[in-house]
Parts: C-alpha cells; structure tokens; sequence
C-alpha cells in the first residue's frame, strides 16, 4: 500500500510507515496533477498539511484513497464531511502540536512586550549610530507576569497556553463557545502538579478584562474580533493570532495600532495567506511569523509517527 505525503512528512513517521509495510512517497505533487498521480499510482493513503486541498473532485475520483491524513489540528483545506460520507477514512493529529503553537504564543508575548519586532529590524541600521536613541525608544517594557491573559478556546492548544501562562505568575481567564470548564494540570520539579480549574465567561466580559488575547479557534465565517471588540479591550493591551487567518479584522487591528489603543499584535496567521498584506508585515508593532505554529522538530516528530500509528490501526486490522 502507497502512502503519499504530499506536504512532507518526517523522518520518525517514514520509519514507522515503512516499518508496517507501507512504501511511502514524499515527491511534491502540483495540485493540478494530484488526481491523475493518486490514479496513476494506486495510491491508499494521501497525507498532507495546510499547503494541499482535498477537493470533492478528488474525492469522487481517486478510488484508491482510503485515508486522507492531515498533520496538524485544522482540517479547513479537506472536505471532511463529503469524504467521509463517501466512505473515506479522515484523520488528523489534534494534540500533536498543541506545546509548540503554545510556546510561539508566548514569543510573541516577549516580542511585543520588549519591542523586540521593531528592534531586530532597527539594530542592524542603526545600532552602531543611533544607540543611545533606540535605547530611549524601547525603554518601556512591561512583565507578563501579574498581568491578565484571556484565551478564546480553551481546548487543547488554549489549555497548553494556560499552562505556560500558569507558569509565568499569570491570571488566566478564557472563553469558549462549547467548553464550561477547563481543568488544567502545572507541572513541577520533583512530580509536584496542581490542578487549575477555569470557568469560561463570555467573550465581552474577557475582553474588557484582558491585558493580553490569544485566540485558539477554528476558522470562521467572519472576524470574531473586529472594530467594536478591539474598541472594548483595555488601552494598551494586546493580542496573538496563532489560530486561523480571518478571525481578526486586520484593517480594524491596523487602526487600532495606530490609534495606540492597542500597544502591538502578534500574528503567525493571516487573511491573505500565502500573501499577506503589505501594511501588516511592515508594520512596526506588530510581530510576525509565517504560519510556522507546528514548526519544530518535536511536534512534526509526534506529527509523523501518530499519523502512522493511526494509518497501520486503520488498515493493518482489517
């Protein structure tokens, strides 16, 4: 059986895969011909990330494919519903990434806070002639700790965010749609945990009581944070998009910037993705990073080999 990781896969989850049997194709497919290739090559498993789009055309016409694997949490680029309906298995990796996105969360905490976004570009001009001045610049830096950080969607990847933030001596509150109570697990040195619990509250009531907002929820059929949101949040707070491009209305965001009413943003996500606008990445408060949530050796680690734990489950028994 054929496994075709189109968006690449690593090494750990070769070796799992190959391990079981499965002869694994990492060749990057133009999605134009993936239809066509599938076919040509009786391909059983198609794994991708965020880049390749299951479409119902390929669907319809691959009868191959059992299994359609995402590596990551969202699964926005499949056509989940219509490709099981027609029989297909769909699996993704919920809680593979969940650390790493928690942690690029809290880089851009830092950044913004200690202005690093603005600085990494200035020192490199001006560093040897304006030092004293730049020095000036970003003098007022603020702590996270003692202060407010509000998480909208306290599930898997929010909870980790909790957890960091527990850590860092900050209040934690959240809101979820589906979600009452979340129960949070801090660990410490020596096996010594507490248990945290968090009671959700409406979003409203979290924006007025947040220092700082990071946003964990799938995409959208529009901004959950637009104008009239960004107006409640309290002067000189801030926010994180980590989640899904959409969600935040970069145009009020912009304004809001400007305006001082926020005092930076940190984006991994954005409306225009692969091309985000030009106000957004040249903008001096805001920190950037380029949809790169998942990206580190540890979770495309965990990513690869419970793919291929899922896959072998799945058509090994039968």
């Amino acid at each position: 059986m054929k496994v075709l990781a189109n968006d690449g896969l690593t090494q750990s989850g070769i070796n799992a895969l190959l391990e079981n049997g499965f002869e694994v194709i990492t060749a990057k497919v133009a999605q134009e011909d993936l239809i066509t290739y599938i076919n040509e090559n009786q391909v059983t498993v198609l794994l991708v990330r965020s880049a390749t789009k299951v479409t119902r055309e390929m669907v319809d016409n691959c009868p191959s494919l059992e299994i359609i694997g995402r590596g990551g949490v969202g699964m926005d680029n499949i056509e989940v519903a219509y490709a099981r309906e027609k029989g297909k298995h769909v699996i993704n990796t919920p809680a593979a990434s969940s650390e790493s996105v928690a942690e690029l969360v809290f880089a851009h905490l830092f950044s913004g806070c200690r202005f690093l976004q603005d600085a990494n570009r200035q020192m490199p001009v001006k560093g040897n002639t304006e030092f004293a001045k730049l020095k000036k610049k970003y003098e007022a830096g603020i702590e996270l700790r003692g202060k407010t950080i509000g998480i909208v969607g306290i599930g898997r990847i929010g909870q980790e965010v909790a957890r960091i933030a527990l850590g860092l001596g900050m209040k934690v509150i959240a809101s979820d749609t589906r979600i009452g109570k979340a129960s949070v697990r801090v660990d410490f040195y020596n096996s010594q945990y507490i248990n945290v619990e968090i009671e959700t509250e409406p979003l409203e009531q979290l924006i007025q009581h947040s220092d700082f907002i990071t946003l964990h929820v799938p995409a959208q059929d529009g901004p959950i944070i637009g104008a009239a949101e960004l107006d409640k949040m309290k002067p000189g707070a801030a926010i994180v998009n980590c989640a899904r491009g959409g969600v935040i209305d970069e145009n009020a965001l912009i304004a809001a910037l400007d305006s001082g009413k926020l005092a930076f943003a940190g984006l991994d996500v954005f409306e225009n993705e692969p091309t985000p606008s030009d106000k957004i990445l040249n903008h001096p408060k805001i920190s950037l990073t380029p949809h790169t949530g998942a990206a580190t050796e540890e979770a495309q680690d965990r990513i690869g080999t419970e793919l291929a734990n899922q896959i072998a489950s799945i058509l090994l028994v039968k």
